[in-house]
Parts: C-alpha cells; structure tokens; sequence
C-alpha cells in the first residue's frame, strides 16, 4: 500500500509540472515573443482558461502527502519553511498579475504587471527545479528527523550545504530551460501569426541548452546521490524511463522542425513526466534522504501512516481523482483548439 501511495504522490506531481509548467512556461515568454499589448493579451489568453485550476494537481499532492506519509510532510514543510514561503507568494504574484493588469489603462500600470507575471513564472520554474534537487540531493537529516538548511552556505555537495549549492542552481536552471521550453510549444499549439512563429523560434532555439542541462543534470544526479546508482542496478528495466525521457527530447525537435505542433507539445509533456518519474524510480523506496546516515533516510515505510489510515484514504481518494479528472477533461475539450486573441480580460475558467 505504501508503495501505490507513493506512485500515485510522484503520479499527482508529474500532472502538475506537465499541466503547470506550460503556463509558467507561457509567463517566462510572454515578454519574448509578444511585442505589442494586443500579443501579450493573445498569449495570456492560451492560459487564461486553466491557469489555476492546473494548480489543483499541487493541492492534490499536499494533500494526499499529509494522509499518506505524515512523518515526510512534517518534516519537509518545517525543513523547507522558507522556499515554501516564497513559492506561496510567487504563486499569490502570478493570479495578482494576471488579474490586474486589466484593471487600469494606464501605460505604466500594464506593462509593470507584465513584469511582474513574467518574474514570477521564471522564479517559480527555478524554485521547483531547485526543490526537487533538494530532494534528490538529500537533507542534513538528523536521529530527530527534523532538519534545518540554510538558503546557502557552501557552493559545493557535502555535508554542510544550503538549500542552493551548485548541483541545486544545476537543476534549478535545467527546471527554467524546460519549462521555457514547454511554454513555447504550448504558445505554438494555442496561438497564430508572429506570436505562434516568434514561440516556434524559441522553442528551436531552447532546444540545445536544454538537451546540455539535461546531460549535465543527468550526470551530476549520479555523482551527488549514490542510491539513484543503486537503485537503477537493482532494477536496471527503470532505465526505459531515462529513455523515453531522451526519446522524447529528439522527438521534440523532430516535430517541431516540421510544424507538427500537437506532437511537439506531447513529446515536450513526455519528457517532463519521463524526468519525473526517472527521479521517482531512482530514489524509490527512500522519500527524503539523508546527508548525515541512511540510517536516518524516510522512506515509504517510516514515514507512511498505519495501514487503516492508508486503506480508508482510499475512500475517498478515488472519487475525488475521478470528479478531477472529469473537470479537466471538460475544460480542456472546452477549449480546444487555437485560442483567438483577447481583446479583454483574461477569461478565467479554472477551480
């Protein structure tokens, strides 16, 4: 039971980034590849229908974390207080954004909230990115199983390091590439005209530093983490994972060089949650490792609730993915298709 929690935690996350991440994508290049107001309407416009409501599947995943593993979600919203912090504001930053600008004519007022949207989205994709690096990377976990980081302390892995050290910036800027990445091929898909062909370019033009950063990112994984090794030795069919992952990078640029945009953004979506569930795999069954013993590590033994809890949270678990996954299926065919430039408000349809 542990183990189906612990897919089905990684499964919620990986829905997030790929459904999430488009729309930080589409805010970390909107300032890019729209030049006028009525562009950068158009590219809000590609999100405007499910921005928030894709921010569910993050709520979802707090939420089953609390009933399913306790131990992790205690010691992981204390540890981690002050990142949390800040992504509850830049999320806050982003809505603020996006509901704002219209309510002004002003031409200092639109474009200031422009940036605003724009900052938000990019530190957001950094932050995530630097947060799973964190997990993978391991935390000075103690006997208590309670822990404290610095925001920095020491550039380099060891035993005394920072929330951001040289292997989190890695995948912090690995996170920024790829949803940058994402974004465009969502922009591309949704949009027409010189936004559509701007956000094609970009995304040609992303494709190398993120086809690097995932080597780099891939390679320094091995070095900072020694249970991804063993993991992946144990159980070397994990390795189709990492595999589909780089499929999915090639076939990405494949599509787009040929205009073939909605399997440009599947490939682009395959290669999140490729990445994600390379990760899951690699650390499974330790949840949060420790830099100071394995001894200390939380794993989906220690750290999950008695078996009654996890078998009830079953209950009503099932009926809540279900209601969810109708919505978004509703949503999403609702708005199929390319989305034609706003000339108002952002229209606002999600939870």
């Amino acid at each position: 039971m542990p183990t189906f929690w612990f897919c089905a935690v990684a499964g919620m996350l990986a829905l997030f980034a790929v459904l999430d991440g488009f729309d930080l994508g589409a805010g970390i290049i909107h300032l890019r590849v729209a030049r006028t107001e009525r562009e950068r309407r158009s590219v809000l416009a590609t999100i405007g229908p499910v921005w928030d409501g894709n921010e569910v599947w993050l709520i979802a995943a707090g939420g089953t974390l609390y009933f399913a593993f306790p131990r992790l979600y205690a010691t992981s919203f204390s540890g981690f207080y002050l990142p949390l912090i800040i992504v509850l504001w830049l999320l806050m930053l982003r809505g603020i954004a996006i509901e704002f600008r219209n309510h002004v004519d002003h031409p200092v007022w639109i474009p200031f909230w422009d940036a605003v949207f724009s900052f938000a989205s990019a530190l957001l994709a950094f932050t995530f990115g630097a947060a799973l690096g964190n997990v993978i990377r391991g935390v000075p976990l103690d006997a208590s199983r309670y822990f404290f980081e610095p925001l920095w302390s020491d550039a380099g892995p060891g035993a005394r390091t920072g929330i951001l050290d040289l292997y989190t910036l890695l995948t912090g800027a690995t996170a920024f590439v790829a949803l940058a990445f994402h974004g465009a091929h969502w922009v591309v898909l949704k949009s027409e005209g010189a936004v559509r062909e701007r956000s094609r370019g970009l995304a040609l033009r992303a494709w190398w530093p993120l086809a690097l950063l995932s080597a780099l990112c891939g390679a320094a994984t091995f070095r900072v983490q020694p249970l991804v090794a063993e993991g992946y030795a144990r159980r070397p069919w994990m390795w189709l994972f990492p595999a589909m992952g780089v499929a999915a990078l090639v076939l990405s640029r494949h599509f787009t060089v040929r205009r073939r945009e909605m399997a440009a953004f599947f490939a682009s979506a395959t290669l999140l949650a490729s990445w994600l569930a390379s990760t899951a795999a690699g650390v499974y069954p330790n949840l949060l490792p420790s830099q100071i013993d394995r001894a200390y590590n939380l794993t989906i033994e220690n750290a999950a609730a008695p078996s009654y809890g996890l078998g009830v949270g079953l209950a009503w678990w099932i009926p809540g993915m279900v209601l969810v996954t109708a919505y978004f299926a509703y949503a999403y065919r609702r708005h199929a298709g390319k989305t034609p430039a706003a000339e108002g408000a952002v229209e606002r349809g999600g939870a």
